[in-house]
């Protein structure tokens, strides 16, 4: 089984998080997606499926995510085990911290996706998020801004939990 990984970067904290997701994994079980460069047809060659995307401005999608967004209507992602990542600035941007993995977990999850890799809202600060669903977010929160001392431990935790989801 090979997992994509499909990623967009404004500032490159979120490709250096796929690149070290890719690396925890081992390259042979995963493949990098720069959505920039991708065709819509390319999420069909998976059946477990990484979204990574920076949330952007005020709430929202960073640029090249916001361009694909109205192609993945054309995406049936029944039978995808979809996990999320991002990155946000928490204490700079509290009222809307993380809201693109929501946005994203929103749309592919109305299109048939299966979200997994959940990640425990504890030891945050933030006040509202669209990537919020009862106490957890639909994925793992990374924030290099505030707590960039945490991200590899967080990484390293979440791809042993996805191992598990994704049965490899």
């Amino acid at each position: 089984m090979t997992i994509g990984v499909f990623y967009g970067t404004q500032t490159g904290n979120t490709e250096s998080a796929a690149a070290e997701i890719q690396r925890i994994f081992g390259s042979e079980l995963v493949d990098l997606h720069d959505v920039a460069k991708v065709d819509i047809s390319d999420f069909e060659g998976y059946d477990c499926l990484i979204i990574g995307c920076p949330t952007w401005n005020i709430g929202e999608l960073q640029s090249d995510w916001e361009g694909l967004f109205p192609e993945l209507d054309d995406v049936d992602f029944s039978g995808k085990k979809v996990a999320y990542f991002g990155c946000g600035d928490q204490v700079g941007y509290a009222d809307n911290f993380l809201d693109a993995i929501g946005i994203l977990e929103a749309k592919i999850t109305e299109r048939g996706g299966k979200t997994v890799g959940y990640w425990s809202t504890d030891g945050y600060d933030f006040d509202e998020s669209r990537a919020v669903r009862g106490n957890k977010f639909v994925g793992l929160a990374l924030d290099d801004t505030n707590q960039a001392d945490l991200t590899e431990q967080r990484l390293r935790k979440w791809v042993a939990l996805l191992r598990v989801e994704f049965g490899v």
